[in-house]
């Protein structure tokens, strides 16, 4: 049976990584990146097993490139801190391997805000590229939103990829600021002209996209939260890049 190993790059996640780590258990090693935590993340991962390297984040690509080099199994899953793969979907996983009729495999990711479900708001069924085999794969440079790139053959599994990025609004704030003060840095670095009123006018688009376009209002009240915050990171995004090129 071909060898899987699991990689994750974490900070601060010691509410979080135990979980995922166990969710994981299948693998024959699961390696953990942490980005100088000060909390338990570290204990918790090597509690469960995991071989933990301390490393700086030098950007989301670029951590999850030097995980991908730490692996020794044939086949390698990235998973998140807060992701969690259900029981069908890691029989799906070791059925794929071992049949290896792929090179990658996507799936479905089903994520959750503030406790509900989110099927609508262009969130569902989200297919992201996790299981792929070693040596055929790698991931972008980008600092923030990188993809798995895989040379080769890419089929689909069928079972969702459980995903709580927001769990209360105050994850959604933290996010927020996290994900538009990276994504500025990526504007300034591309050389992005960007003007004051693209935040504006960026930020609008992203509710009416959310909320209208991609149905955001079937997901309840916590819709309408979403695509909020999905407004309010874009526009902080753009205002941030404006800002810093200003001061350039």
């Amino acid at each position: 049976m071909p060898r899987l190993s699991v990689i994750v790059i974490a900070r601060n996640e010691a509410a979080k990584i135990g979980a995922c780590l166990d969710s994981v258990a299948f693998a024959d090693e699961r390696i953990v990146i942490d980005d100088n935590s000060s909390d338990d993340t570290r204990a918790i991962a090597e509690a469960r097993g995991a071989r933990v390297i301390v490393r700086a984040m030098d950007g989301f690509g670029a951590q999850k490139n030097f995980a991908l080099g730490e692996a020794n199994g044939d086949w390698v899953f990235s998973i998140d801190a807060d992701e969690r793969v259900t029981p069908a979907l890691s029989a799906e996983i070791m059925s794929a391997i071992g049949q290896g009729t792929a090179d990658g495999y996507e799936l479905p990711r089903l994520s959750s805000f503030c406790g509900r479900e989110m099927r609508h708001s262009g969130w569902y069924p989200d297919y992201v590229l996790r299981l792929f085999r070693r040596g055929k794969a790698r991931f972008s440079d980008d600092a923030v939103h990188e993809r798995v790139i895989c040379d080769g053959k890419i089929a689909r599994l069928n079972s969702d990829l459980l995903h709580a990025p927001v769990m209360q609004i105050e994850d959604a704030l933290s996010r927020m600021d996290r994900y538009s003060t990276a994504g500025a840095a990526e504007l300034v670095a591309r050389g992005r002209r960007v003007s004051f009123a693209s935040g504006i006018t960026h930020g609008l688009w992203s509710f009416f996209r959310t909320y209208i376009l991609r149905a955001g209002f079937l997901d309840g009240r916590e819709g309408f939260l979403l695509a909020v915050a999905n407004a309010e990171g874009t526009y902080y995004r753009y205002m941030k890049a404006w800002l810093a090129g200003r001061r350039r």
